[in-house]
């Protein structure tokens, strides 16, 4: 968006370069409406960032209306709505933080207002939410300003961090929204730039503790943020310097993101659990699965939320032992694949005095950058039954696979 001689300019061409690689990777986007233009703001001095986002509300609210409803038919034009519908449109990141949005909170649901109907102008099967806030904040008035001026509302969003996503469908139904989306578009371990623990193995049961609590109660739960290339604050200064991502620059593969990958592998029928022992469902937790072909996973992690104990406690490393029931008397393959400090865990093949990779040292990482797993013994069950123990650390991660021979 420009000015020219009091002319509005549209241009939506850098957009389009990140939505077709978006596109091309198999991932679909939520288009942030996010931060303000320079020549439409109220206040361009009203930044955040190394890059200067403007945070201020728009010094003229039609032509903020015009400039939505254009990128929204952009959008539905170059990709065609069956595709655009099943994307969203969350307005603003964050409002109830002042560094964020330098207006009120009237002044944002006026602009999600003004932003939401002007998405619908487009077409009815686009969908829009909010209010995108820090820390589950303005849900209640959100709903209840929503609720009485009528305004679209396809999902709830919010975002938090160093804890478990909360329950907020009990929220929705008071207000008359049951039903209405729950997304968590941004959630993760630290809202903290440069921490050792976003670069440690305390991520790993940590993501698969919130992914297990929200199944029912939210329809989306997004991990902030994919990589280290990011740049709000600066150029990353080293290799391993605490960034948000699942993966680093040059795309090694944190103790995290393997932690996602195990649980996306489980099979889509679970498997029921009996957990016992001293923190049995809170420190420690699982997941079991069952495939069509009859392979079994036994997804296991030990973790807790206190970022003290980030590099680990004796005290809460534990002993594992499973036993599998109801299985065909028969042969089984089995694996181990563990994530923990010494496991999966890329940070332990480097040097922390070193600021960036050698060409060869990138070789090296990257051959060393696979997930751990290796073959135990083939079992054979015996009255449908059959049992492993192992040790499991905190932060730790198990994946136990059997697959019938």
């Amino acid at each position: 968006y420009r000015e020219v001689d009091g002319e509005v300019r549209y241009d939506f061409t850098a957009i389009d370069h990140i939505y077709d690689r978006l596109l091309g990777l198999g991932l679909r986007p939520v288009v942030e409406l996010s931060y303000m233009p320079r020549d439409l703001a109220s206040n361009a001095d009203a930044t955040i960032f190394t890059y200067r986002a403007i945070t201020s509300p728009p010094r003229d609210w039609q032509r903020w209306e015009e400039l939505i409803r254009r990128l929204a038919l952009h959008l539905v034009e170059r990709y065609g709505i069956e595709e655009v519908s099943q994307w969203g449109f969350e307005v603003w990141n964050e409002p109830n933080l002042h560094g964020f949005w330098a207006g009120t909170q009237a002044d944002y649901f006026r602009l999600y207002s003004i932003a939401a109907r002007a998405i619908k102008s487009v077409d009815e099967r686009l969908l829009v939410g909010g209010p995108a806030t820090a820390a589950v904040g303005w849900i209640a008035s959100f709903l209840d300003f929503v609720r009485e001026q009528g305004e679209p509302l396809d999902f709830v969003s919010t975002h938090s961090y160093n804890n478990l996503p909360l329950d907020i469908k009990q929220t929705l139904k008071h207000y008359g929204f049951e039903g209405t989306r729950i997304w968590w578009t941004e959630w993760g371990v630290s809202p903290a730039h440069f921490g050792p623990v976003n670069d440690s193995p305390f991520g790993a049961p940590f993501v698969l503790h919130g992914m297990k609590s929200v199944q029912g109660r939210a329809d989306a739960l997004a991990y902030w943020v994919i990589s280290d290339h990011f740049e709000e604050l600066g150029r990353p200064p080293r290799l391993f310097h605490g960034g948000f991502g699942l993966l680093t620059v040059g795309n090694l593969r944190k103790p995290r993101y393997w932690a996602l990958a195990l649980a996306q592998s489980l099979g889509t029928d679970l498997v029921h659990c009996d957990l016992q022992g001293d923190g049995a469902g809170s420190l420690v937790d699982v997941w079991a699965s069952r495939k069509p072909d009859g392979s079994l996973s036994v997804l296991v992690w030990n973790g807790t939320l206190d970022q003290s104990k980030h590099l680990g406690d004796p005290l809460l490393d534990r002993y594992l032992q499973v036993h599998i029931t109801q299985l065909e008397d028969r042969s089984y393959h089995c694996s181990l694949a563990r994530i923990d400090a010494t496991h999966s865990n890329i940070l332990s093949r480097w040097n922390p005095e070193d600021a960036w990779p050698t060409p060869e040292q990138w070789a090296q990482l990257h051959a060393a950058d696979i997930l751990d797993e290796q073959p135990l013994p083939d079992v054979v069950a015996h009255n449908g039954s059959i049992s492993f123990d192992f040790d499991l650390p905190m932060p730790g991660v198990v994946r136990l696979l059997i697959t019938p021979r």
